[in-house]
């Protein structure tokens, strides 16, 4: 028999013998995948994972996998005519993203949980019961590109800058990423992502974008954090880092690195920025903006994504992001194993935070050759 051409998600198969099981948020990006993928031809099956408390959920908007969220991709999921699956992840979401996302938080950190999501949750468990449920591969709505290389599958940047989810990405593995597809990360802008869920009749298709930490509403930290670990918002000092109390605060939670309105220490004479957490001494560190630059920055849990082993070579010349809304900087990684480096930064990057990814792309290319996570170091 011969060989059959490879169909558009990259598999030897006719779209109708191809299962493609999509992760469906109730948005318009994962929406507009699986009605894309269903007029294709391919076998479609939906699964939305419900992470978080139902009833706390339908009253809130701006946030991915709500009540509301749910009912969306149902009806997505009817109007197109293929079976659609929701998943209580509630307990595993809690124990993998929420509980590390607060204990990071009190320990002075600056977390991202959407990354430990995607890595401990939805490139893992719902992957999983993909392959359980026969498919050959699994498709989202993130805006990145999978292409192949020499060595096989490679992660690179969106088409459009502007929504590009590298950051977040990161952590993906050459496994998953031999089972992942992401159909979007080709377009050009989020109207051409609208235009095709009108072309195609979805509801979702005018619905705004989550903006919101699913289980953080309107953006406070601080009072999530309040309700998981009661007493965490203890008051302390404001300290100067020339030793002088400078004034009082409500909790360390209430700040993050390189925070600089706020801080109720007006009348110095001088800007103060949050330099420092000390969550043990209940401590809050300010200081001059210059205090805030950093170079050195020891990262940990690397997932490298390069062809040739991390540790085969002293140095690598990359690219780094310590922020998903800062561009990428050139800089040096020094490995120290497989799974830990040192990243020199050529030039100084202010706000720099233990918790925060700090991801390796390409120098001058669109490849994401992995990342790590930022601690404070060996010395620190």
């Amino acid at each position: 028999m011969k060989d059959l051409p490879l169909n558009s998600l990259g598999l030897p198969k006719a779209p109708a013998d191809t299962r493609v099981v999509v992760a469906m948020s109730g948005g318009v990006d994962s929406s507009v995948v699986a009605a894309m993928l269903k007029e294709e031809g391919y076998d479609v099956v939906g699964v939305t994972l419900q992470l978080y408390d139902h009833g706390a959920a339908l009253a809130k908007k701006g946030a991915c996998c709500a009540g509301q969220d749910i009912h969306d991709a149902r009806r997505v999921a009817e109007a197109m005519g293929f079976p659609h699956y929701v998943l209580d992840y509630e307990n595993m979401f809690r124990e993998a993203v929420i509980e590390e996302f607060a204990d990071a938080y009190l320990a002075g950190a600056t977390p991202v949980p959407c990354i430990r999501c995607n890595e401990r949750v939805k490139f893992k468990d719902l992957l999983a019961t993909a392959r359980d449920l026969d498919a050959d591969c699994m498709a989202t709505g993130h805006y990145i590109q999978r292409k192949i290389g020499p060595a096989g599958p490679e992660l690179h940047c969106a088409a459009d800058p502007n929504r590009d989810q590298s950051y977040f990405l990161f952590s993906t593995t050459p496994e998953q990423l031999a089972f992942l597809r992401f159909p979007l990360g080709h377009l050009s802008s989020k109207a051409e992502t609208r235009a095709l869920a009108a072309k195609y009749g979805l509801s979702v298709a005018d619905k705004p974008d989550s903006q919101d930490i699913c289980f953080v509403p309107n953006g406070d930290y601080a009072s999530v954090i309040e309700k998981l670990r009661p007493g965490a918002a203890d008051p302390g000092e404001i300290v100067h880092l020339d030793g002088r109390v400078m004034g009082a605060h409500p909790g360390v939670i209430h700040y993050t690195i390189g925070q600089r309105r706020g801080l109720g220490v007006g009348g110095t004479g001088e800007p103060l920025y949050v330099v420092r957490l000390d969550p043990e001494a209940r401590r809050v560190i300010v200081g001059p903006k210059e205090a805030l630059a950093t170079r050195t920055i020891p990262v940990r849990e690397i997932n490298w994504l390069g062809d040739a082993p991390l540790a085969s070579r002293a140095e690598w010349q990359v690219a780094v992001k310590i922020r998903s809304t800062r561009p990428p900087r050139p800089a040096l990684i020094r490995p120290l194993s497989a799974t830990e480096a040192t990243v020199e930064l050529l030039d100084p990057e202010d706000g720099v935070s233990p918790g925060q990814a700090c991801v390796f792309y390409q120098p001058g290319g669109s490849r994401i050759l992995g990342g790590g996570w930022i601690w404070k170091g060996r010395e620190a």
